[in-house]
């Protein structure tokens, strides 16, 4: 609780007293904050106080402004960026272990099947299938084979695992697909925030060293009337 004197200090905005909310000094606000507020309350003063949660409320009414002016618009994407900046809430998540959860078991198994089938393991055992296919009916040349030369049957089963393998490996590059634009578009919502972070930082690291020199050409002007009031006390006792 911030009091001065026996006053109790309250929020300009929302009226409640600091024994409710975390009071600011509104002195201490950037121009860019203070002019939105002082827009929608006039008699808006920097010598009061205003409390966090308004704060935060204005401070996402001047993030959407700078949106709106650089984009048009505000998108979804945008908005839970402003979310997040207003609640003070980290944006960054796993996006990978997000997707993967929603997958279902047939797009589980595509994926796993065309992982497989894009290995070396794969082409090992299936030249291994291959080899071991033609030597049994060369072998068995002079008797019956199950698949003679020229190995139509063969042909015929690779021309069906192609047909059925080729979309597979398609259905798993399309989600991968989605899945590098959902990164794509949570990297981009990273560097938003990040971006007005870094610009609200500015802001206020300009706005603290201008009252600093503010303040320290106040106390050189006092010292200055206090160092010429000694001077003339002086002058006065001396005979």
């Amino acid at each position: 609780m911030r009091k001065n004197g026996n006053e109790t200090n309250v929020c300009q905005i929302c009226g409640r007293s600091g024994s409710e909310v975390e009071l600011t000094n509104a002195g201490i606000l950037r121009p860019a904050i203070a002019s939105i507020i002082k827009a929608s309350y006039p008699s808006w003063s920097s010598d009061g106080y205003i409390c966090s949660e308004d704060i935060d409320r204005f401070r996402y009414d001047y993030v959407s402004s700078l949106i709106m002016e650089e984009k048009g618009e505000v998108t979804q994407l945008e908005q839970d960026v402003l979310d997040s900046v207003a609640k003070h809430e980290i944006l960054s998540t796993r996006v990978d272990q997000e997707y993967e959860s929603n997958l279902t078991f047939g797009q589980r198994l595509s994926d796993h099947i065309a992982l497989f089938g894009g290995s070396w393991a794969f082409i090992i055992s299936f030249g291994c299938v291959l080899a071991l296919w033609i030597a049994i009916n060369s072998l068995m040349i002079l008797s019956r084979p199950f698949d003679p030369f020229p190995y139509i049957l063969l042909n015929l089963i690779l021309s069906c695992l192609a047909a059925i393998q080729a979309p597979i490996i398609m259905m798993s590059q399309n989600r991968q697909e989605s899945k590098d634009r959902a990164r794509a578009l949570h990297d981009y919502q990273i560097n938003l925030k990040a971006e007005l972070e870094i610009r609200q930082l500015h802001q206020k690291l300009d706005h603290l060293l201008l009252n600093q020199w503010e303040r320290l050409v106040e106390i050189q002007r006092v010292q200055l009337e206090l160092m010429n009031e000694i001077k003339g006390w002086k002058g006065q006792v001396q005979p």
